[in-house]
């Protein structure tokens, strides 16, 4: 079953992270980072099933080689508490080959974050050796800065916008199911609320029913799907559990809120 799951986080020094150090464990690299001297070397790291750095055509070279890239980003930020990357974590279709998946996720990142200015670093993950066979993931470590033929320009604090969250969740959707559709799967997502789910399963099953009531054949399979669809609708929200917590909840493991 295809899961829809999009979030997104900042990578920020007050909590003594690093854009160094996220890139390299995404992408299981060495990057030594020249701002601290410290070596983040992830290499043994398995997994990590395709990385590459999607950038604006007038990106300087740099802009596409992961160690300079982010080093550049660590050098432009001056502050303690800087932020200094953004990510956003996708749960993948396991219908789909990891080539469909990978273009997948190119097709959504050039639309929504390289367009406007964001360099993107793209690593898609595997399930766990022991986990779930089905948690395909992808984790996209995005600048805050825009990026011009000179480099860093200043940040661009409408990124932080919450329509723009809420856009890039709804694209996410759109994405995975053309996607879906053009590989012949039938499953889909959708990134709305269970309650506005559950008020167009209704609304869909009430409209059914009344050629359906008239003995009119023809309608009576659409309003019991819906009716179904509905009462399976009519839960609590998950939780907000994150890509690995996902895994868990699909082998049966009670998982708390992240």
């Amino acid at each position: 079953m295809a899961i829809y799951h999009l979030d997104a986080s900042v990578i920020s020094r007050s909590k003594g992270r690093s854009s160094t150090a996220a890139s390299a464990y995404r992408a299981a690299e060495r990057i030594t980072d020249a701002r601290t001297g410290e070596v983040h070397d992830y290499t043994r790291k398995h997994g990590v099933e395709h990385s590459e750095i999607l950038a604006p055509a007038h990106a300087p070279d740099w802009a596409r080689d992961r160690s300079a890239l982010w080093n550049a980003v660590e050098q432009i930020e001056r502050r303690k508490d800087a932020q200094v990357s953004r990510e956003v974590r996708v749960a993948l279709p396991s219908e789909l080959t990891p080539e469909q998946n990978r273009d997948l996720v190119r097709g959504f990142v050039q639309a929504q974050f390289v367009t406007r200015g964001m360099v993107a670093d793209i690593a898609l993950h595997a399930p766990g050796r022991e986990g779930d066979q089905r948690n395909h993931h992808a984790h996209i470590l995005l600048t805050t800065r825009e990026i011009g033929p000179e480099g860093f320009g200043a940040k661009n604090r409408d990124w932080n916008a919450k329509d723009v969250l809420l856009n890039w969740r709804s694209s996410w959707a759109d994405h995975v199911n053309q996607t879906l559709e053009r590989c012949h799967v039938r499953e889909r997502v959708d990134h709305r609320t269970l309650e506005a789910q559950r008020e167009e399963a209704l609304a869909r099953a009430y409209k059914a029913e009344r050629p359906y009531k008239a003995e009119r054949h023809g309608d009576a399979r659409t309003h019991i799907a819906q009716m179904a669809r509905a009462v399976e609708l009519d839960r609590p929200p998950l939780p907000d559990v994150g890509v690995r917590g996902w895994s868990m909840m699909r082998r049966g493991i009670a998982t708390p809120a992240a």
